[in-house]
């Protein structure tokens, strides 16, 4: 293996430092402009304040220069974080309190005599079953001349999102997909109804700021004070308005699917049984991708389990209900993402390696695929041989639910799309799965005629 430093390409906009890899392992080197600054971090108390309190991830400093850099001062080795994953994948509620967390910090910060310099979803991630800071380098000295540096970033990257799914009742965070730095707020302002500009802390924070930050010649030569009371008063104003924004609660034709499913004949009774036996018998799984995990009753089952789970599933409603859940009741094994796995996440940013493809980052030791199969082939008209080559990518094991072309949930999807799937059966889904895998064990899940498979990837 190779002992160079490598720069982890998402890590080059800050000259404070940034993220690199050496041997496999993620560390955060702090350069010497930045030395006043993080000092200044850490011994005013805010960083052990936030550690204590869950909201940023430690770091233990490492001797030596690792990157042989002329610009080293310290180097830092952060808490790992298992999973990766990036705002356009967060339920709508889940995206409100990472803003929410972002404000809390600042107002955290100030107490101590610093401030946030930004403020992008990028610096937020799950670990322990919550939303964590991970950037030690986003706190600078507090300055009351200077007005906080990152209010449009927020309101860019968190408010406008947020206003644009409250008016249009719309789940529409893969908006930043588009726009990853953040909408605009000339795009914002253009999309908001008129009548947002009744709402006092819309009109100021995305109107009248939209306007002004359009102005050429808005920089004053002076800077004028921006006292701590100023701060306060934007950042409890732009918390008093997050907060109160209704968030997207629509109908789902999914999200009363296992009320639904619980009267077919035992059928979640009896698939819980079966993978339950399964997952005892298997050594060494630690780690588990539930895909079109819907609310998660299957990802609960592991998570008890102390297995780690990403549960994900094209559904908004179906992840927000389950991140409420998790919040409500403390479960930390579980993160819960909205994918599509039809068109996951791509690769984005500059050479498109700034942020990884969904595909890149969904790796575990084992991946359901329950009540899944159908929505790919049929629904989405995917071939079984790239399902089958998506799912080896992820893991040596994997459970799969087959269901049988006569069941009434085919039938359904059927009756709405033309037939053109003769060759959706159970022998061309094995023979399909089979250049990939090898068939551990087959199970009739009780009268449903609905299959179980435990496969493992050939080597």
């Amino acid at each position: 293996m190779s002992t160079a430093a490598f720069t982890h390409p998402s890590s080059y906009r800050d000259p404070s430092g940034f993220i690199f890899e050496k041997e496999g392992v993620l560390y955060r080197q702090v350069n010497k402009i930045f030395k006043e600054d993080f000092d200044s971090f850490i011994q005013s108390g805010l960083y052990e304040h936030l550690v204590e309190k869950g909201l940023l991830i430690s770091h233990q400093v490492v001797p030596g220069n690792l990157t042989g850099s002329p610009d080293h001062y310290l180097t830092l080795l952060p808490e790992k974080i298992a999973f990766i994953s990036y705002a356009y994948e967060w339920s709508s509620a889940m995206f409100r309190d990472a803003a929410l967390l972002t404000l809390q910090l600042v107002k955290e910060a100030v107490s101590f005599g610093l401030i946030l310099k930004d403020a992008t979803p990028y610096n937020i991630q799950w670990y322990k079953g919550k939303l964590t800071f991970i950037d030690s380098l986003s706190f600078e000295k507090y300055n009351e001349t200077e007005p906080w540096i990152a209010y449009r970033q927020f309101c860019e990257s968190f408010l406008g999102p947020l206003l644009l799914m409250h008016y249009s009742k719309m789940p529409l965070q893969q908006l930043q997909l588009a726009y990853p730095d953040g909408i605009p707020l000339a795009i914002i302002k253009s999309l908001l109804p008129k009548r947002s500009r009744f709402s006092l802390y819309t009109y100021l924070h995305i109107h009248l700021h939209a306007g002004i930050a359009a102005k050429k010649n808005n920089a004053a030569k002076n800077k004028a004070a921006f006292s701590k009371h100023k701060l306060l008063n934007l950042v409890n104003s732009l918390e008093s308005l997050v907060k109160q924004l209704k968030l997207p609660q629509l109908q789902s034709a999914w999200s009363e699917y296992y009320e639904e499913a619980a009267q077919r004949d035992d059928y979640l009774e009896g698939k819980r049984a079966v993978i339950n036996n399964w997952v005892n018998q298997l050594n060494d799984i630690k780690t588990v991708v539930d895909l079109g995990a819907n609310e998660g009753k299957f990802s609960e089952l592991l998570a008890a389990k102390n297995i780690d789970i990403t549960a994900v599933d094209a559904d908004p409603l179906c992840i927000d209900n389950l991140y409420r859940k998790i919040k409500s009741s403390g479960i930390k094994k579980i993160q819960p993402l909205i994918i599509d796995l039809a068109h996951p996440s791509p690769s984005i940013g500059v050479n498109n390696e700034e942020r990884d493809s969904f595909s890149k980052r969904c790796k575990a030791d084992l991946t359901l695929a329950l009540a899944l199969i159908h929505h790919l082939a049929i629904g989405k008209n995917i071939p079984f041989e790239k399902i089958a080559g998506f799912f080896s990518k992820i893991g040596p094991m994997l459970i799969i639910e087959f269901i049988p072309r006569q069941d009434n949930k085919i039938q359904m999807m059927l009756n709405s799309k033309k037939d053109i799937y003769a060759g959706y059966n159970e022998q061309n889904f094995l023979a399909a799965f089979e250049k990939n895998f090898t068939i551990i064990e087959r199970k009739e899940i009780n009268t449903t005629n609905r299959i179980l498979f435990l496969m493992k990837k050939k080597l």
